[in-house]
């Protein structure tokens, strides 16, 4: 067991009202790190954020004591960098940039992001490579924030899965020092990695240092998995109601290797939040 825990948890909060709420509502339940999103994360354009709101954002960090090292805001959901029609591609290409500049305007390290989905009309290999694309195009037009890619359950023609998915997107980023991964556990999980027996634990992380390095993760969603192994169906649970189990959970917390990074929950039930933290 490892007796010095150095593990900075929180939850995705609401933005209701202001992306300047976010800290409060982290602070709330007992959260040192939190996730959130930017903007309105089913719409392809918002509002700029104005220098009130921006000022506003980084005095609620001061107040409520939180770290840029441990905040993960989420990109759009609309956002597919693996779509190969030109125009569309072109509508994700710009929110990503958009929401990139959004997180250095309120002066955060990184911007998670989903691979995106071939949707069955291109290679992986193809989509791989729109990924790529994208994001070095990205990163040339942005000054310093990391992209950070989420890896998937694996539902349908979703992208980055597997470890040699994420190995072969990063693999192609310019810029290596502007990539990086976050993990969620109920994604990785259901896409077929056994992180639920000690057995199955270690075999998955020791996979994920070879393909990608733990030197690119720079975040974990921490959720239990609805339905069972290899499922690809990215249902959430609280934490201990589904099929990850708690011996899962108490390995976790005790790894040194998930130290000093933001663990955020987006699990079923915002009540239980403060206590399942």
């Amino acid at each position: 067991m490892n007796s010095k825990i150095n593990k900075f948890l929180g939850a995705h909060v609401s933005v209701s009202g202001g992306v300047f709420k976010a800290p409060k509502n982290a602070h709330e339940i007992g959260g040192v790190a939190f996730a959130m999103f930017l903007k309105n994360q089913k719409r392809w354009v918002a509002k700029d954020y104005d220098e009130k709101i921006i000022d506003k954002f980084k005095e609620k960090m001061k107040k409520y004591n939180f770290s840029s090292d441990y905040i993960m805001p989420h990109a759009g959901y609309l956002i597919n960098l693996a779509n190969n029609d030109p125009e569309k591609w072109n509508k994700s290409y710009n929110a990503l940039v958009d929401e990139l500049k959004r997180g250095e305007q309120l002066g955060l390290k990184y911007v998670n992001l989903h691979c995106g989905s071939h949707l069955g009309l291109i290679s992986l290999e193809e989509g791989c490579k729109l990924i790529a694309k994208g994001i070095n195009d990205a990163i040339k037009e942005t000054k310093y924030i990391t992209v950070v890619l989420e890896n998937t359950a694996g539902k349908g023609n979703t992208i980055g899965g597997g470890f040699e998915e994420l190995k072969t997107i990063i693999e192609k980023i310019e810029n290596k020092d502007r990539i990086g991964v976050l993990l969620d556990t109920c994604h990785t999980f259901d896409y077929g990695y056994d992180i639920a027996t000690e057995k199955g634990y270690n075999k998955t992380f020791e996979d994920f240092e070879k393909l990608v390095g733990f030197k690119y993760l720079k975040g974990i969603h921490l959720n239990d998995s609805m339905y069972g192994l290899a499922c690809k169906k990215d249902r959430h649970e609280s934490i201990g109601n589904g099929m990850l189990g708690m011996d899962f959970f108490k390995r976790f917390m005790n790894d040194p290797r998930f130290d000093n990074m933001p663990i955020t929950l987006e699990t079923i039930n915002s009540d239980i939040w403060k206590e399942e933290i």
